[in-house]
Formats: C-alpha cells, structure tokens, sequence
C-alpha cells in the first residue's frame, strides 16, 4: 500500500507495520447505586448483608436491584442476612495479572448466604485450595468497625466456619 506523497508513513522498510500503540487512557466513572442497592451498601457499613424481599414469590436477593426478576414487582421489605452462607461454585485462580493485589492461587466462589435466594461472588481464604468444595459451609471475616464503608470491600473475605457441609440438594437450583 502506497503512501501519499508528503503524508505519514505506518511502514518504514527497517521497522515493519504499526501494530500497537502504548497511550495513557483513563476511564473515570461514577455510580449511582438507586434506592434497592443503597439499601444493600448501607448495610455493608453498618457490617451487615441486608436483601430484600418480594411479595409474590417471597425469594430475597441480595445484593438487590428493586425488583423481583420473576414477578416483576418492586422489592420493598429489607430483610437482613446472614453472617454464614454456602459456597454453591468455585474457582481456584492461578493465572497471575496486572496489578493484582492478593497471592495466586487463590480462591473466587459464589456465596449463598443463609437466608438468600440469590449468591454473590466472595473471596475465599484461610482454606487450602485442594480442600474448597461445594457446599462448604462459610462465613464473613469484615474489616475492623472504623474502616467499614458503603462498599464490599467492606467484607475481607469468606472463610470454612467448620460446620458440615450443606447437602447438595439444598443448594443444586443455585448453581
């Protein structure tokens, strides 16, 4: 491909073609969580999980977003939480990345928390990662009470509690 007379060059004869190129980008957002998740990071500052409940199917989600997805109703009773939850799924990350903050391997897992209808993603420590399993039994370990704040990093991580394992039955829909 032939460059206009005058004009840049992207193939230069000792370098080959352009196929990258490093620019500082910054990407600054801001949330607004709306009135069902404020509810749900109020309470992660207050060192609690609060869900809500709908009306019609009485299933609590947690973290909420104002609306039962399979009535279609609004959300309004603010349940609270658990502390302790199950581990319906898991995964044992070992792939290093930029900027990560925690050791590999470590462990990610969805947390069903005692009372929810809905799981969440956690955290998993203080636990070998060839012993994690499914239905493992947890619980929350929050950050000291002044460095609580309206956001999960309020919540260190989820670790075994050492009660028996929840049966598979109990949490099989969830997965």
């Amino acid at each position: 491909m032939a460059d206009e007379p005058g004009g840049p060059s992207t193939v230069t004869e000792d370098r080959g073609p352009v196929t990258t190129l490093a620019t500082p980008i910054r990407l600054d957002f801001n949330f607004t969580p709306g009135v069902a998740q404020s509810r749900f990071l109020m309470g992660l500052a207050d060192g609690k999980f609060m869900g809500q409940r709908c009306s019609v199917c009485s299933k609590v989600y947690v973290p909420s977003r104002g609306s039962c997805p399979t009535d279609g109703v609004p959300t309004i009773e603010d349940v609270e939480l658990a502390n302790v939850g199950t581990i319906t799924t898991y995964c044992v990350v070992n792939v290093p990345f930029a900027g990560q903050s925690i050791e590999i391997p470590y462990i990610c897992a969805q947390v069903l928390l005692d009372g929810a209808n809905l799981s969440f993603m956690g955290l998993i420590q203080e636990v070998p990662t060839d012993q994690i399993r499914m239905g493992m039994r947890v619980e929350a370990v929050w950050v000291d009470r002044e460095e609580l704040s309206p956001s999960l990093a309020s919540v260190r991580y989820f670790r075994p509690n050492g009660e028996a394992d929840a049966d598979y039955e109990t949490f099989k829909e969830y997965l």
